[in-house]
């Protein structure tokens, strides 16, 4: 069947699903061999132009597409040094008596010093890509307008020049200061406050050479960028319904060029301190970045690559026993075939502003290789088919960059990974994503390749599984709680720990956390919410009610300084050669 033919894309015409890249049949998670419905096959072949185009050449295919590329392997930059712990930390949740209601880089570059008295090698934080510019604020970092340029939040307003000598920017930070205490992170009010401030410190620029080389450096994608941004500020809805001289990025630029050149420069500004609090955060410890999956159909990437991308479909993942209805994540894919075309530039381009020394995680990075398609019309993640990319070229691209800048990469392979994928990514010298609550064997099996760790940001903390917190939550928002499910799992962290069912939390955090030392991995990483004892995860995925990306660690960064758990766990975690 994956070779057979469907009809109906177009009166009378008959298209080779494999031809195009797309899968008729694959097997889950499970192991269980599933086949797609011949309505999801063919709306994917509509959205790869099928119906219009004649078939690509030479065509994606699995087998093909994991040779080496003439004759060569571009590998990922690995030094065999490369061993230690870190912590992972959802930036926006760290708070400090400083923050201006939401964690920024002025608390990163604290956190991190603070993090290598300790004895830690790495912080990894969640995506701090790009939100389109407005009201209201995208929650989820890993749903980006961009994944080129970065989010204007994480800027810390004290740390920039003539903040602290400003009245009204003081005025603002007073304000700011005040939803330090709120129990949900308002991102709008932060959002509309930062900005103000920002647009005050703007009108006394003048000019600086520092900011000129980094306009030069970026060039035209940054010019976009901000051009998007602008135009974002100026017209509502998706860009698509734009004024026709706003819809393309050539005629919007250089439109905007004599009409708004201030505030092109403004948002150009706005990255380039972006990148400098970072560069000092990174003086402090190596981080390693977030790189979502994919992009908004109405964000900056949609718009400057809109030639490229395959509107319509959204990308997702199929069903499996975390989510028996699928994954629907809302995003938009690139046509692989258009994406080979164009050298997979916009890949590369997206990898050179993610790769800037420390490590990158790639989220779902299996996309490298295939992508799940979801139908315009389908009400979840289940109607759907797997479209192939052009594996071998965005590898070589990924070492090429990795090398180039001295970044690691740690690839999040979990979920529904096809035979062939994980060899192939050790090979490219990429560490594979282990967690504790997924695998079957102890940390101490964990691959040396790879990164470990217990939990990740959609998956339950310690605390809330151990007391049962987390499956609470889950029944209260009316998602399906598996009892046998959850008791089992808490039973495994009760192995892993070595302790009493009646052990208390702390505890049981501190001797899961001994156990994930014992990994071979070169890497190994504790979440900032066990350091708490928070019983709440960033992300309860499918749940729109609750305030996901939007909780607040329930400890400040004081407090965490002082707290003796995130000291425990550093010294278990220590023991980790």
């Amino acid at each position: 069947m994956a070779g057979g033919s469907f009809g109906g894309v177009t009166a009378g015409k008959r298209v080779d699903p494999a031809t195009w890249g797309v899968q008729t049949e694959y097997v889950d998670a499970s192991g269980a061999r599933r086949r797609v419905s011949r309505e999801a096959a063919r709306a994917v072949l509509e959205s790869l132009g099928a119906a219009q185009s004649p078939p690509p050449l030479p065509p994606l295919v699995a087998r093909r597409e994991l040779l080496p590329h003439r004759g060569s392997v571009a590998r990922c930059f690995l030094p065999d040094q490369l061993r230690g712990w870190g912590w992972a930390l959802q930036l926006y949740a760290l708070r400090s008596r400083d923050s201006w209601g939401i964690g920024d880089l002025g608390d990163l570059r604290a956190f991190a010093r603070w993090a290598k008295r300790m004895g830690a090698a790495f912080v990894m934080i969640n995506p701090l890509h790009a939100s389109r510019p407005g009201t209201p604020q995208q929650a989820s970092p890993y749903s980006p307008s961009s994944r080129l340029y970065r989010n204007l939040l994480h800027l810390n307003i004290d740390d920039l020049p003539g903040a602290r000598a400003s009245s009204a920017v003081q005025e603002l930070r007073v304000r700011a200061q005040r939803l330090n205490t709120s129990e949900v992170i308002d991102r709008d009010s932060v959002y509309r406050l930062k900005l103000h401030a920002l647009e005050t410190l703007f009108d006394g620029f003048d000019g600086h050479r520092g900011f000129d080389e980094y306009c030069r450096r970026e060039g035209a994608l940054l010019e976009q960028f901000a051009c998007f941004c602008v135009l974002a500020e100026k017209h509502t809805g998706s860009w698509r319904e734009w004024p026709t001289d706003a819809r393309t990025p050539a005629v919007a630029l250089r439109k905007l060029s004599r009409s708004d050149r201030r505030r092109l420069d403004f948002h150009r500004w706005v990255q380039w301190h972006l990148e400098r609090q970072l560069r000092r955060a990174a003086s402090e410890l190596p981080i390693v970045h977030d790189l979502a999956v994919g992009f908004t159909a109405d964000g900056a990437d949609a718009w400057i690559w809109q030639d490229l991308v395959a509107f319509g479909v959204r990308i997702g993942a199929p069903p499996d026993a975390f989510s028996p209805s699928g994954q629907d994540w809302g995003l938009v894919p690139f046509n692989p075939h258009k994406l080979r075309d164009a050298a997979c530039a916009p890949w590369v381009e997206t990898m050179r502003r993610s790769m800037t020394g420390g490590g990158v995680r790639i989220d779902h990075v299996m996309a490298m290789f295939r992508l799940w398609w979801i139908p315009p019309e389908a009400s979840d993640g289940s109607a759907g088919a797997y479209v192939r990319y052009p594996a071998n070229m965005l590898l070589n691209a990924l070492g090429d960059v990795s090398e180039q800048t001295s970044t690691y990469v740690v690839g999040e392979d979990l979920g529904t990974v096809e035979d062939g994928v994980r060899p192939e990514l050790r090979r490219r010298k990429v560490l594979s994503y282990r967690l504790a609550w997924f695998e079957q064997a102890a940390p101490r099996r964990f691959p040396v390749q790879s990164l470990g760790a217990l939990t990740t940001h959609d998956l339950a903390t310690v605390a809330g599984l151990w007391t049962g917190a987390d499956a609470r939550e889950l029944h209260a928002s009316g998602q399906a709680v598996n009892p046998e499910a959850s008791s089992g799992l808490r039973r495994k962290l009760e192995r892993l720990a070595g302790v009493a069912e009646d052990a208390k939390p702390d505890r049981v955090i501190e001797r899961a956390y001994a156990a994930l030392a014992e990994a071979p991995s070169r890497l190994v990483a504790a979440t900032v919410e066990d350091a708490c004892a928070g019983q709440r995860r960033p992300n309860l995925p499918g749940v729109t009610a609750r305030p996901n990306w939007c909780i607040p660690l329930p400890r400040t960064l004081e407090q965490l300084r002082r707290d003796e758990l995130p000291a425990r766990i550093a010294t278990r975690m220590a023991r980790h050669r």
